[in-house]
């Protein structure tokens, strides 16, 4: 006989869907708080996934790719079982916060504990409940407060699976990213669960090319997992690994002036912006150190000394990255029908 699938105790039969509300720590006024989890059982057995958004609060493109995937017409011949929570850090999205009250960063806080600080417990809760009854992971974020991401998944490729499961996601550029005590990535790994984190956009923001991408990059994830059945006639987009990136930081404080945009392609000592003081006077210049691709941004146009102002991924052949960054903005037509 089949195991029984319970989170929170609410069991989920085959072809079941449910919706199902994850209790965790009170607030301090004794409002009960919940995780939202969503649980679309296949009638057939298969792997089991989870999709998680806004682990920092306000990260909010995933909120809006995980809405549009549940409800997805794609979902109706699924093999196996997806769960997906659209909010994981609720109370950071109340606030419209990257943070919890306790200040704490809940992607620093796994793999938590039930004894532990509101952090601490909540991360273990999604653990326990969630991550651990999964086979494979996607956990989507967005850039920090007025900075951007171009999509972009990052993840161990030196395991092959994991590098698969990347590829088939589909977008441009993938980073073989090292994993950090306490993030959700390192726990899932500790757990065996193959994981993949998608990058795109600016915090409290929605941007629909990202929220396009992302939700076809799941469908493609689950159509390579035989979860969902493949689409012929549909070609892919070859992404490019950047095995090394950096940041380049400001080195004087003033008005930035950007010459270089996301997705561009940068030559080393190409001007990306100049920096200036309140009377229009040029103090500073920051200068590409290295042939790449513009991956992360700062918006904001102040900026202090030693600021990061441009994340750029490293390849050996930028030009063909970025013709695929704009096939990838060719094929995410509006009318396209996941």
């Amino acid at each position: 006989m089949e195991e029984e699938f319970k989170i929170a105790g609410i069991s989920v039969a085959r072809g079941e869907t449910r919706r199902i509300e994850l209790p965790i720590v009170r607030l301090y006024t004794d409002t009960e708080m919940a995780i939202p989890v969503y649980v679309h059982r296949g009638k057939k057995r298969g792997p089991t996934i989870f999709v998680c958004a806004a682990i920092h609060g306000d990260e909010l493109n995933g909120v809006e790719i995980i809405s549009r995937l549940i409800n997805s017409r794609a979902l109706k011949s699924l093999t196996g079982t997806l769960i997906a929570v659209p909010v994981v850090n609720v109370y950071g999205v109340l606030q419209q916060s990257r943070y919890l009250p306790d200040r704490r960063d809940l992607n620093r806080s796994f793999p938590g504990s039930a004894r532990g600080s509101l952090a601490s417990r909540m991360a273990h809760v999604f653990l326990d409940e969630v991550v651990s009854k999964c086979d494979y992971g996607i956990d989507l974020h967005t850039g920090a407060l007025h900075r951007s991401n171009l999509p972009q998944i990052r993840a161990n490729l030196d395991d092959e699976e994991t590098r698969n499961m990347a590829n088939a996601f589909g977008v441009p550029v993938m980073l073989n990213s090292t994993l950090r005590d306490g993030s959700l990535r390192q726990a899932a790994a500790d757990l065996g669960v193959r994981i993949l984190l998608y990058e795109a956009g600016e915090a409290l923001r929605f941007d629909e090319l990202c929220i396009r991408a992302g939700v076809k990059g799941v469908l493609n994830v689950l159509r390579h997992l035989k979860m969902l059945p493949q689409r012929r006639g549909k070609q892919g987009i070859e992404p490019f690994i950047a095995r090394r990136s950096g940041w380049l930081r400001a080195g004087d404080s003033g008005i930035v002036n950007h010459k270089k945009q996301l997705g561009d392609h940068v030559r080393k000592g190409e001007i990306l912006a100049t920096i200036a003081d309140l009377y229009g006077n040029e103090l500073d210049k920051v200068l590409c150190d290295a042939d790449g691709i513009i991956i992360g941004k700062q918006n904001i146009p102040l900026v202090q000394e030693g600021e990061a102002m441009y994340h750029i991924a490293y390849f050996h052949e930028p030009q063909e990255v970025l013709e695929n960054l704009e096939l990838l903005q060719d094929t995410l037509l509006p009318e396209e029908n996941f």
